[in-house]
């Protein structure tokens, strides 16, 4: 076998241009360097019939010009299979929980194409969280794509392990973890806390953190849908792939354009932002042997949702989950905007007509006590007629009755976490819409599973 060598013309940061003077290697080759081939550059552009331009994955140092590099003949590989269960790796491939390297046999290409839409099924099922504010107002879709979208500290990732948990004790499908820019700190947090849950054995987790180079955040989504793909079309099962955080996919991809001398588009995002973000949302999809549902956290510079990262994200989802600050400063946990919340599962064809009307209820009452909230700072609850303040009170008994105690935030909270069945959640708002728990404070509504909770406790 000819081993084809290049050498190191130009380093400026992470881009490494090299000459190669037989043959180019393929685009998307995994080339590498230095004394003990350590350094990792991955072909992005050509430049001339012997030039390329890379992007390193590794740090660059002791990389000079004249360097030898070789081509490694493939593209950026990982391990598929059941084998990778309960452990945690890097975009290589490697295993980075201190445990022993995993000695796979069959390894993928990071790089494919998406499922043809011939193959795809057109069957649409609700996946069910056992959360009642998700079921109720933002049914997610089976094999369809959910965001949650929030700025800083609103629970993003508190919502993504109460999700990861309720889903491996509901369905016996796999549970992929991929942390796109993730502190280290929260992966290591969060792998304890999957270890303590007992959902670790179902669940791969892939990081690429915040201090590595931005190709290696930009790599670790597609490494982990490889992993996803191998479950869902080899062994047919049905997978949650959680991504935290989609923004930060599309940062990295900021980065490694302007490290390669793209002129920046609007707000200084990359030129290429819609082909980057559709080439990875298009491989989740469901097949006939197996489906990938994805729930992907979306950062909001600034809460501002015209942003075009929020806009092109926005364009690929099923379903969209709006945290708000204003809710955190109520205390109403999960902070999920029952009013910019939506999904398009939420029909009558699909859900059933009557999810579909007390839904479409509680959103119109809601809103009506949204409107009717500056009327009341300025001339008090008093000034209300009659009928508008039942309205207010079935708003906030509402309101209360849409948190929900997590399970992964029991330590923090001293209670118990509660999983609530999709028809004990529309009938406790049905009870609510009639006026049932009148007699009963809003407050003993809150933090609450089943709405028969309150006749029980205050009984």
């Amino acid at each position: 076998m000819v081993i084809n060598q290049g050498k190191v013309i130009s380093i400026r940061g992470s881009v490494v241009d090299v000459l190669f003077s037989d043959f180019l290697p393929e685009l998307h080759s995994l080339l590498t360097a230095g004394e003990n081939k350590q350094i990792a550059l991955e072909i992005m552009t050509y430049l001339s019939s012997e030039l390329v331009r890379t992007i390193a994955l590794t740090p660059t140092q002791g990389l000079a010009r004249s360097s030898i590099v070789f081509n490694t003949g493939h593209p950026l590989q990982v391990p598929v299979g059941e084998g990778n269960l309960g452990r945690m790796f890097n975009v290589f491939g490697e295993t980075i929980d201190g445990k022993e390297q995993l000695s796979a046999s069959k390894w993928r290409s990071l790089h494919a194409a998406p499922v043809p839409l011939g193959d795809r099924t057109t069957t649409t099922d609700i996946f069910l969280t056992g959360i009642k504010a998700i079921d109720v107002l933002a049914p997610l879709e089976k094999g369809g794509k959910a965001g949650l979208f929030g700025g800083a500290g609103v629970g993003k990732t508190v919502l993504i392990t109460e999700l990861i948990n309720n889903v491996v004790s509901r369905y016996e499908g796999v549970s992929i973890f991929c942390g796109i820019g993730e502190r280290s700190r929260e992966g290591e947090e969060l792998y304890r806390e999957m270890k303590e849950a007992g959902v670790l054995n179902n669940t791969v987790m892939v990081f690429g953190q915040m201090n590595e180079p931005p190709g290696v955040r930009f790599r670790v989504g597609h490494a982990a849908l490889t992993m996803a793909e191998y479950f869902r079309d080899d062994l047919h099962k049905d997978v949650l792939l959680t991504i935290d955080n989609i923004f930060r996919f599309i940062q990295a991809g900021s980065e490694v354009s302007g490290l390669m001398g793209n002129l920046p588009s609007r707000v200084g995002y990359q030129p290429t932002l819609a082909t980057e973000l559709a080439e990875l949302e298009e491989r989740i999809c469901n097949t006939r042997s197996g489906s990938i549902t994805s729930i992907q956290a979306v950062y909001v510079p600034a809460d501002d949702f015209t942003d075009p990262a929020a806009v092109h994200t926005f364009s690929h989802l099923s379903a969209s989950i709006v945290l708000s600050r204003k809710r955190v400063s109520e205390g109403l946990y999960p902070a999920i905007d029952p009013l910019q919340s939506d999904s398009k599962m939420l029909n009558p064809q699909i859900v059933g007509d009557r999810h579909y009307q007390i839904a479409q209820a509680v959103r119109q009452t809601l809103a009506n006590y949204e409107e009717l909230k500056d009327i009341i700072a300025m001339l008090g609850l008093e000034e209300l007629a009659q009928s508008e303040r039942q309205i207010v009170y079935r708003a906030r008994r509402l309101e209360r009755f849409l948190t929900q105690p997590f399970f992964t935030t029991e330590q923090f909270t001293g209670l118990k976490g509660k999983m609530v069945r999709l028809e004990d959640a529309l009938d406790g708002c049905d009870r609510i819409l009639n006026d049932e728990f009148t007699d009963y404070s809003e407050q003993s509504l809150y933090m609450i599973g089943n709405v028969d909770e309150v006749i029980s406790v205050n009984s």
